[in-house]
């Protein structure tokens, strides 16, 4: 009796959840596109075709190749075939490269100037017919000192202010993620306005801000308007004895208001793609904003941005499912492995059904 009135309520919660999409799209017109960002598969080792094929088999309508070794080559016989599939498939295509900042501790040197890589992403991503190529500037080791940060952010905007020229001849828009905790939305508004909104825009991740205190709402309300491809994934956030700690998790298993994001989606950036970036596997990243050093680098963090982030810590409760960390010590036998790769699949997949059923995302889903 007990398992057949929580399936009950378990299904009234279905039907409810679609009955709200459905409500959601007849109000706001066509459906945002709904794809993933290949990182999300990464132990797959899925390139071009392969990854259109996943998608089309997904019921989606886009995908993001985030890097350049998405694609078994650069050279554009090859880059035109991808294009073409994904035509034939009916799937837009966003671009991406890796980080294009010389002095984050994130550059790879042995791969190139700036400008070499910048140059290689928008010419990929003409080739398979994007209009957009991801990119970054760094990562959280970035904020060690204000210092370094100020660095990173005008190296980056010197490099975008070369490559302007480039970028509209290709008609590819640079699009800045804010990435793993390098900066925050309105730091990576200051790198958009001052090398060139013309041809800079935003790579829009809703994970990122949880490194750096805050909420996702407050990252789509200062940068939706430059909005050309996302990264979208649930956070699980929570108080903790010394601040808060915030851990990826899929569509729904977390505390980011997603149906406040998505509403935000349509109205800020409806022509944007919204890509599913699903990383799980990992812990929660402390953030102990209790303790006076922390704040070292975060000195210019608005208050009324902090106070946000802090009532959705208070909201939240650390994740109580089940995951397998990726980031565990030591070496990894095969079926631990196995297991990692298999809940990216499922981690993903589920969250692709979250965001039809739930949030009303996807054209092929409510076609």
């Amino acid at each position: 009796m007990i398992a057949t009135s929580m399936q009950r309520r378990a299904f009234l919660q279905t039907l409810a959840a679609a009955g709200a999409a459905t409500s959601l799209i007849a109000a706001a017109g066509s459906p945002i596109r709904l794809g993933f960002d290949t990182y999300s598969l990464r132990a797959f080792n899925w390139k071009g075709v392969e990854l259109i094929d996943y998608a089309v088999a997904q019921g989606l309508d886009t995908i993001q190749f985030s890097s350049l070794d998405d694609f078994a080559s650069l050279e554009p016989r090859y880059l035109k075939q991808v294009k073409e599939h994904a035509e034939r498939s009916g799937i837009t295509i966003d671009g991406g490269t890796g980080c294009i900042c010389p002095v984050s501790k994130s550059w790879t040197e042995k791969l190139g100037t700036p400008e070499l890589q910048i140059t290689k992403g928008l010419e990929a991503a003409h080739h398979v017919g994007a209009t957009s190529m991801r990119c970054y500037m760094g990562s959280s080791d970035d904020r060690q000192s204000p210092e370094q940060l100020e660095r990173c952010m005008d190296a980056t905007i010197q490099a975008f202010r070369k490559m302007g020229s480039r970028a509209q001849d290709l008609n590819v828009k640079i699009a800045l993620e804010n990435h793993a905790g390098d900066m925050t939305a309105r730091e990576t508004l200051t790198i958009i306005e001052q090398s060139g909104k013309d041809f800079v825009a935003s790579c829009l991740d809703t994970g990122n801000p949880m490194w750096v205190m805050e909420n996702p709402l407050t990252t789509m309300e200062v940068l939706g308007p430059y909005v050309v491809t996302t990264h979208v994934r649930d956070s699980a956030v929570f108080e903790t004895p010394t601040g808060a700690a915030a851990q990826w998790v899929a569509l729904g298993d977390g505390a980011v208001d997603l149906p406040k994001v998505v509403a935000l989606h349509r109205q800020l950036c409806p022509q944007a793609s919204m890509q599913l970036e699903i990383i799980t596997g990992r812990p929660p990243r402390q953030l102990p904003y209790l303790q006076q050093e922390y704040w070292r680098n975060f000195q210019h963090l608005p208050a009324r941005d902090f106070a946000r982030f802090v009532t959705l810590a208070k909201k939240g409760h650390p994740f109580l499912g089940t995951m397998v960390i990726e980031d565990a010590p030591g070496p990894k036998n095969p079926i631990f492995t196995a297991a990692l790769k298999e809940q990216q699949r499922v981690d993903l997949e589920r969250s692709f059904q979250y965001a039809k059923r739930v949030l009303g995302v996807g054209a092929r889903a409510h076609a």
